[in-house]
């Protein structure tokens, strides 16, 4: 116990560093990102944009099957799938705020409250693929609608028949404008009429870090779900789609003792996890109290957005539901 607490300490440092903003071209990046390749022995380089010299090599892990994310200058590398806590990866696989694992199916082609709190609303689309031989889809987090204040930010996947890793797939629009970002890292775009927000990339193509100062950050990163994927899983995935998600981490700050959400409710004071957390794939049922009528409705049966902060002292416990959609 005391090892794995270690290592998720150590994993939790490695994480604060890569969600730091990217620093100026004058000095060496923080955050390197790769394209595993299928020779194991490839190895990518932590340069130093100021001198120009190699600082360390690495190879990526063989876990990250889409992108290897390197810490510089230490060439550290991780996958964005071990941030923690507030991660969503795959199949929707989500890391609460305790530090548990939970999958979160819903259903394609709907919309499902994520958190949910006083001024802060995310919500999720989900594509999919059925499969027969089970009662549900197969599912993945195609796009967010996040509103806060009287803004909307968008942040997807686009649709894509066939992957091209060096095409850019992210979509990113706020308040309706389709939003632009130079292809480089370290490109940054913050609207005037919210200079709190950012989006930077940190990576050439196909994954930012979104954040609302003092609020969250959200890291997002474009991938597809490959032949080798389909295969394994039973996808069942065609060639006229490749399913392009997101895979994210979140990190947010100041949320109100009454949030809720799918990941949101993880973050409550009096939360309590009824799951049974050894099991290989816990599930969070109940998803008609998340499910919301489009991308930026706040009308899930858990909505808090546009509340007062509610005080909830001795009330009863918010439990998860462990069950199938």
């Amino acid at each position: 116990m005391a090892s794995t607490t270690v290592m998720r300490l150590v994993l939790v440092m490695v994480c604060l560093a890569a969600f730091a903003v990217v620093q100026s071209a004058s000095q060496a990046p923080r955050l390197a990102v790769a394209t595993p390749s299928k020779n194991k022995n490839t190895q990518h380089k932590c340069t130093n944009t100021r001198t120009n010299k190699t600082t360390c090599t690495a190879s990526c892990n063989n876990r990250c099957p889409h992108k290897c994310l390197i810490h510089c200058p230490s060439c550290k590398t991780f996958c964005l799938c071990d941030f923690y806590p507030g991660v969503s990866c795959g199949d929707p696989r989500f890391t609460g705020a305790d530090g548990n694992n939970f999958y979160f199916h819903g259903k394609k082609d709907q919309d499902f409250c994520i958190l949910s709190d006083a001024n802060l609303h995310i919500n999720a689309h989900f594509i999919g693929k059925r499969n027969p031989a089970m009662s549900r889809d197969f599912t993945w987090i195609q796009a967010l609608g996040i509103r806060f204040a009287h803004h909307r930010l968008y942040v997807g996947a686009a649709r894509t028949a066939k992957w091209d890793a060096a095409a850019d797939h992210l979509t990113i629009a706020f308040d309706d404008e389709d939003v632009e970002l130079p292809r480089s890292v370290g490109a940054r775009w913050a609207p005037p009429t919210a200079p709190a927000l950012s989006v930077t990339r940190t990576a050439q193509v196909n994954t930012v870090v979104v954040e609302l100062r003092g609020v969250f950050r959200i890291m997002a990163n474009v991938v597809p779900i490959t032949a080798e994927d389909s295969r394994i899983h039973n996808y069942g995935v065609t060639d006229d789609d490749s399913l392009a998600h997101l895979d994210l981490g979140f990190k947010f700050h100041d949320l109100t003792d009454d949030v809720h959400g799918v990941l949101g409710q993880t973050y409550r004071p009096d939360y309590v996890n009824k799951l049974d957390v050894k099991s290989n794939m816990p599930v969070m049922g109940g998803a008609p109290d998340y499910l919301s009528s489009d991308l930026f409705s706040t009308d899930c049966a858990v909505a808090r957005f546009g509340r007062r902060p509610a005080t909830i002292g001795g009330g009863p416990a918010i439990e998860m539901v462990t069950g199938t959609e």
